[in-house]
Formats: C-alpha cells, structure tokens, sequence
C-alpha cells in the first residue's frame, strides 16, 4: 500500500476556528486518501525543518498531500513546505513553491496581474507605493499574507482620505492582521469565487458560487469577512449563502470568469487546485481580488460544495488531485 503524508499545520489544541479546521481538512483528506489504497498518516510542520525533513525521510511517502496553511502561525512561511519537499524530492499535491509565494503575498500577485492585463483593484502598500488607475471612495484594509479573512471585519473598510491618513489606519490594523497589511479600493458589487482542479493535465474550471448577502442592511458592509466564515452564531455567517445557479443572461459573465481563471492558473503556474476570487462592479466588470493557491477542501467549505455542484464525489477528487501530484 502506498503511503501519503498528510503535512499540515501545527495547531494548539485551543486555536481559533479558522486554525482547527486545517486539522479537519487532513482528517477527511486520509479517510478519502484510503479508499484510493493509500496509507494516510497526519504529520504537523515544524519551524525547525530539520526535524519535519527527518521525520518525512522516515517515514518514506509516496507523495505528501500538502494542506499546510501556516508554519509557527504565520501565512508568511507558508511556501516554506513546498521548500522543504522540493529539497526532499518527495512529490506534493497543490501548487509548486514559486506560486504558493507570490500568490499568498496578495499585493505581490496584484503587481502580477496588473502587468498581465487582469483586472484587479486599487491598492497602497505599506511603504507608500499607491497603485491607482481610478478614483475609489473606499478602501478595505487586509492582510498581506494571512487568509481564511483572518482580522477582517467591518472596521476594515474606510473612507478615502490622505495618503498619509490611510497608512495610519494600516499601522494600526498590523496587530490584528497579523502583520503586514495593505489597503485595496473596495469593489460594491457581487462576490464570486472559481475553484479549479486538475483533470487529465489541465484545468477543469468547477462551476461558479456567488456569495449572497441576505438580509444585510442597506448600511452594512456586504464582506465575506471573519465572522461570515467562521462564527457559527453569527449573523454574517449565517446570511452569507452561496448559489450555483444563473440565468441565461449572465452567460458571457459567466465566461470571463472561467477565461480570467484559466489565465490566472496560467500566469501563476498553479497545480492540483486553487481558486480565484472575484468582485464583479455595476457595469458587469470583473475584478480579481486574490488568487488561493491553498484553498480550503474540508467537506464543508465552497470548494467541496462547488464539487458536489460539479457531480465529482470528495473523494474523487481527492484521488485526482493525488494523480496530478504523483506525474
């Protein structure tokens, strides 16, 4: 029987929601991994990657299923697992080194896009740099390298004012964001998000969710934040309703969606799975918010759910993204 680790972050029994449910992901991920004959073992990355590297050479797999989304708590060090199994030569699911870099770090990947054509918004670093082609009255202050909404809410969005005041409102924030952080010209519009995987050498482009926003006050910011993905109790989390279906009429939306997906995976050099996420403005305009080399794939999260929407049962495409990672 072939042998697959399951690398994964190294999670305190008393973290966050966000940090428990990678510990969930490689839980569905072995029982899904043994019905392709694999022999799963969960194995939680170090800092010291010394002795994450001696305890993969001892156990020897055949490939390591990759869901590792933080090391020692931080997105920054994420591509340092692709690192270690490249200097390793252990095959890994998911994408190479190169593309887990520079698309975790959101304004690195917006440069990339932007000089390729692909739409995506406005933003101000933190040392100043200001990315402009339009006049935006709102930005919304993120992370730089953390996901999973980590530190967004509706404080994050915030009027344009100077330069200055803005990278104010950024230092601020780098606290509760984790560190680093930049501010992006907020999109009032639809939510979209694509998830990709790899079938048979290419990119199959799984069907295309829109995040709804039922019941929010005219008011109230329409955020995929923190508590919508996370707080179980909550009202945004439980008003934040993804919906697969689409008239006729939003055909040739529906089509730049899947085209400026394709591109991205192109661009980046994604493998195995990812998803792009979107915001569409009034005048039916895509606009690339981050491209998620790493997404999650617990059985309840939107990729799984744009699977089950795609007819591909969990475990196939487990198994799929497996096979990609074994050529």
């Amino acid at each position: 029987m072939k042998k697959v680790v399951i690398l994964h972050s190294d999670i305190a029994a008393d973290a966050p929601e966000d940090e428990l449910d990678c510990l969930r992901q490689a839980e569905a991920i072995a029982a899904a991994a043994q019905k392709h004959h694999y022999e799963p073992v969960l194995l939680p990355i170090a800092l010291d990657l010394n002795s994450t590297g001696a305890k993969l050479r001892a156990l020897k797999p055949s490939v390591v299923f990759n869901i590792v989304e933080t090391i020692a708590g931080r997105g920054s060090l994420i591509h340092l697992a692709c690192a270690l199994l490249d200097y390793l030569q252990i095959p890994y699911t998911g994408c190479p080194t190169e593309a887990m870099f520079i698309s975790s770090n959101k304004p690195l990947a917006k440069k990339m896009m932007r000089r390729a054509g692909i739409a995506t918004p406005d933003w101000l670093e933190q040392d100043g740099s200001l990315f402009q082609e339009t006049k935006a009255e709102q930005y919304i202050i993120k992370s730089t390298w953390e996901h999973a909404s980590i530190g967004l809410d509706e404080t994050s969005l915030i009027k344009r004012t100077s330069d200055a005041e803005m990278l104010a409102q950024m230092k601020s924030r780098r606290a509760k964001l984790g560190g680093s952080c930049f501010a992006e010209a907020f999109i009032d519009g639809r939510e979209f998000n694509v998830g990709l995987i790899a079938e048979k050498g290419r990119a199959r482009v799984l069907p295309i969710a829109e995040m709804l926003f039922r019941d929010y006050a005219p008011d109230k910011p329409k955020l995929v934040d923190y508590r919508a993905k996370w707080a179980a109790d909550s009202f945004e989390y439980n008003n934040t309703i993804r919906k697969f279906a689409f008239a006729p009429a939003e055909k040739p939306l529906m089509d730049s969606l899947r085209e400026i997906s394709l591109r991205c995976w192109e661009l980046f050099g994604l493998r195995g799975y990812a998803r792009v996420d979107f915001r569409v403005d009034s005048g039916n305009k895509p606009w690339v918010l981050e491209i998620n080399a790493n997404p999650c794939i617990s059985p309840d999260a939107g990729f799984a759910a744009a699977l089950t929407e795609a007819g591909i049962e969990y475990h196939e495409a487990i198994g799929l993204i497996l096979e990609d990672a074994m050529k």
